[in-house]
């Protein structure tokens, strides 16, 4: 079995399905933050591909983050929608990655992909994750569940698309958004803020110039949905004011994005339930101690997400006549 490998930022980057790895019942473990919008993905993957029962999951609570790292409650009960961690009892995140490499000196990040059999990390790269759950289990799915196997986040008739939109969505807006909130001068700010911004009225168009379409890419939801919607669905309820990113906020400056991200959350069965704004608001608001020295969470905006109106409805009806 391979050794932890020697990547310059202390990743592990296995794959779900090799042969040192092979898909197998009840021998995974995720481990994952409700707040994160990279954990997030994953479970959107999870949750969709019906992967529970194959995928179990501890979860960490959202705060607090010193003195430690991401830590585990002592009961499910402690903080709710976080889990005490089911495969070893340990009390911080930290625990985990050091039973897989002792000498490990990287951050303590989610997800983690856990392999119960060989006992180590097999891969904590979101990325990778998602791509992996999206076909390797496949083979498990009972076949009449047709709808569940045969869903795809990155068909092979998409992927050139895909990947020309993770080349720039991803480094300026999902991984962007912490560099305009974390920038240490007025110059990176800016800049970084209008990167921001920028990425968003790209989307906006291209949603704006093709009417027809419910998902990003048209009729079917793709990896680009759950990666934009994890990000978009955080920018009014926290980034907008704990970031600083007042130029625009989605409901009221993005008309096509809105639709899209309320679509997401009301209209696909499992996003709405995977997305916990308490763990949300509080894991940026009490664990960023330069950005809110007083840890306080901000009320607002309210609703989190807009209703689904029947205008709503009738747009998706529309759509899915064409």
């Amino acid at each position: 079995m391979p050794d932890h490998p020697p990547n310059q930022d202390g990743s592990w980057r296995y794959q779900l399905g090799s042969p040192d790895f092979p898909p197998e019942r009840d021998r995974y473990h995720l481990y994952v933050g409700l707040f994160c919008p990279f954990a997030h993905r994953v479970i959107l993957t999870r949750e969709l591909k019906g992967l529970q029962s194959f995928l179990p999951m501890s979860i960490v609570k959202p705060y607090p983050k010193e003195g430690g790292g991401w830590r585990f409650p002592a009961t499910d009960d402690e903080y709710p929608g976080s889990t005490v961690d089911h495969l070893f009892h340990s009390k911080f995140l930290h625990d985990v990655y050091f039973k897989s490499d002792s000498q490990y000196k990287g951050i303590y990040s989610v997800p983690v992909l856990w392999d119960k059999k060989t006992n180590q990390i097999v891969n904590n790269e979101s990325q990778d994750i998602m791509r992996m759950l999206n076909t390797v289990f496949d083979d498990f799915i009972p076949s009449d569940n047709t709808a569940q196997r045969d869903l795809d986040f990155y068909p092979p008739h998409l992927r050139q698309q895909i990947d020309e939109i993770n080349s720039w969505m991803m480094p300026n807006l999902n991984s962007g958004v912490y560099r305009a909130g974390f920038a240490t001068t007025q110059e990176s700010y800016d800049e970084n803020c209008r990167i921001v911004f920028s990425t968003i009225d790209r989307l906006e168009s291209h949603l704006s110039d093709h009417p027809r379409n419910i998902y990003v890419l048209g009729s079917q939801i793709t990896e680009i949905d759950l990666k934009l919607y994890t990000t978009l669905v955080r920018f009014d309820t926290i980034y907008q004011q704990h970031f600083k990113l007042m130029i625009g906020s989605i409901r009221h400056n993005y008309p096509h994005l809105h639709r899209w991200m309320k679509h997401m959350y009301w209209r696909v069965p499992g996003v709405k339930e995977t997305t916990d704004f308490k763990h949300i608001k509080e894991n940026y608001s009490k664990s960023h101690g330069d950005i809110n020295p007083r840890a306080i969470t901000p009320l607002g905006p309210e609703p989190n997400v807009e209703s689904w109106t029947q205008e709503d409805e009738n747009w998706r009806r529309e759509r899915e006549r064409l």
